[in-house]
C-alpha cells in the first residue's frame, strides 16, 4: 500500500469512527438497557424518538404484509433503521373491536431523515413508561400487556398513552417461538 492510500484509509477510518459514535450517541435512549426479567415490571425514563412507520387500522392478520411493505418503502427512500423494529398500538387489545384498532409498525430513525409516503414519519413523545419484558411468541405479547396493565394499577399508575413492541431478536426466523424476546413499553402516569 502505497503512503497515499495509506493516509486516505486512516482518514476513512477515522471518519467512520467518528460517525458511529455520533450515531451512536444520538440513539442512546434506543440502546438496549439491561431488561427486567419477564414478567417483572419497571418504570423508566426515555427519551423521545423519531420513527417511520406504516399505519392501519383493523386486524392485525395483514401484519406480515405491512412489514414487507414497510421494508420495501423504506429500501427504496434508502432509510436505514436506527435501532429494533417497533410496533405501537392505540388503545386496548382486548376492549378495543378488531376492526378499529390503530397501529403502526415502523423503525427508530435519524431525526434528519426525510420520509415520502406512503410512510410517514412520527416521534414517540412518552417519556415515562412502564417496561417489561415478553419472552415468546409474539401473539401471546397481550398476556404480558394485560399483566403489566394490572401492575400499572396495584402501584398507582394510569396508562397515558400507547403501547410500544420493540422485537428485540434481529432475525426471529432463527428463534424459536418461545424464544422470541420483545421489549414492552406502556406509556404512563403516576396517578
Amino acid at each position: 500500500m502505497e503512503k497515499r492510500e495509506f493516509k486516505f484509509f486512516i482518514i476513512v477510518f477515522v471518519l467512520m469512527l467518528v460517525f458511529s459514535l455520533a450515531f451512536l450517541q444520538a440513539f442512546s435512549s434506543l440502546a438496549p438497557q439491561q431488561l427486567p426479567p419477564p414478567g417483572q415490571v419497571e418504570i423508566r425514563n426515555v427519551e423521545p424518538f423519531a420513527y417511520c412507520c406504516l399505519s392501519r387500522e383493523g386486524s392485525f392478520s395483514e401484519i406480515e404484509s405491512v412489514i414487507g411493505e414497510l421494508m420495501q418503502n423504506m429500501q427504496n427512500q434508502n432509510i436505514l433503521p436506527a435501532g429494533p423494529m417497533v410496533g405501537i398500538y392505540y388503545g386496548e387489545a382486548e376492549l378495543t373491536d378488531p376492526e378499529k384498532m390503530r397501529w403502526e409498525i415502523g423503525f427508530p430513525i435519524s431525526e434528519q431523515v426525510q420520509v415520502l409516503a406512503p410512510l410517514e414519519k412520527k416521534v414517540w413523545s412518552f417519556t415515562t413508561v412502564a417496561v417489561s419484558l415478553h419472552q415468546g411468541p409474539y401473539d401471546k405479547a397481550g398476556e404480558t400487556i394485560l399483566k403489566m396493565q394490572e401492575w400499572l394499577e396495584a402501584n398507582g399508575y394510569a396508562q397515558s398513552g400507547p403501547i410500544l413492541e420493540r422485537y428485540l431478536d434481529p432475525d426471529p426466523a432463527r428463534v424459536s417461538a418461545s424464544g422470541l424476546k420483545t421489549e414492552i413499553w406502556i406509556a404512563c402516569r403516576k396517578r
